[in-house]
């Protein structure tokens, strides 16, 4: 997986053709087996629940590639070099917990490769909490974080990459890449909605104090960065 800061000043629609139309054909040309991008393109202007900080140069793309082996990677990261100001790659150990159609809230995917996926996407950075051994993380994350996150979000897809190592220099050291897809705007946007309170100020703040207690327990919260993407499966 591969982070990847475009020029300062960069405009979401720009971002989507130098994505789409200049980096993903070259990288399909290079004989990858799957490819994803998520992207912060003009399809995805939605605040972020967890705003970057003011002035910092986000990233403003993640790119999932499959090769037979990670000492291949080298011309796709070539390919992505071209284009960016930036990239961080990392090697990960990838977690499919729930795809689209696997709970109430999305049916199956319908949509072909090289379609937008519906809805919009959250990606989370997240490094491991300080403090707090690697075990006790993981098992925290796993464990505990996934299933009460499942029962109390209208979440279509997630996806959990653990990262085994960065395979860059000087990449931030995330532990982990967190992809959750939901099924329209409102279902993040809407407090109500994102936390399945369903018009109940009870439910909602009971639901709220629990996400904040699990994600506090894991996640120092300084050091994370969440992002609004639009999902792009360019071949599954």
């Amino acid at each position: 997986m591969y982070l990847v800061w475009l020029p300062a000043g960069t405009s979401p629609a720009q971002a989507r053709a130098t994505m789409l139309d200049c980096v993903a054909p070259e990288l399909l040309r290079r004989g990858v087996h799957g490819l994803t991008m998520d992207l912060d393109d003009d399809q995805a202007q939605v605040p972020p629940p967890m705003p970057p900080p003011e002035g910092e140069n986000p990233v403003r793309a993640v790119v999932s590639l499959w090769v037979d082996a990670y000492d291949y990677r080298g011309d796709c990261e070539a390919v992505l070099r071209e284009s960016a100001e930036r990239i961080a790659g990392y090697q990960v150990v990838e977690s499919l917990y729930r795809d689209y159609g696997g709970n109430r809230w999305s049916p199956p995917r319908s949509w072909p490769d090289g379609r937008r996926s519906p809805g919009i996407l959250t990606v989370s950075l997240i490094e491991q909490k300080r403090g707090m051994g690697f075990d006790d993380w993981i098992t925290f994350w796993h464990t505990r974080q996934s299933p009460m996150s499942e029962a109390i979000q209208p979440r279509a897809r997630y996806v959990r990459n653990a990262v085994f190592r960065a395979v860059t220099l000087d990449a931030p050291p995330y532990r982990a890449i967190v992809e959750e897809a939901w099924p329209t705007v409102e279902d993040l946007t809407d407090p109500m909605r994102f936390y399945c309170a369903n018009g109940d100020k009870d439910t909602l703040h009971r639901n709220l104090s629990t996400m904040l207690e699990h994600v506090t327990t894991f996640i120092d919260l300084d050091r994370m960065r969440n992002l609004t993407m639009s999902e792009w499966i360019l071949r599954s």
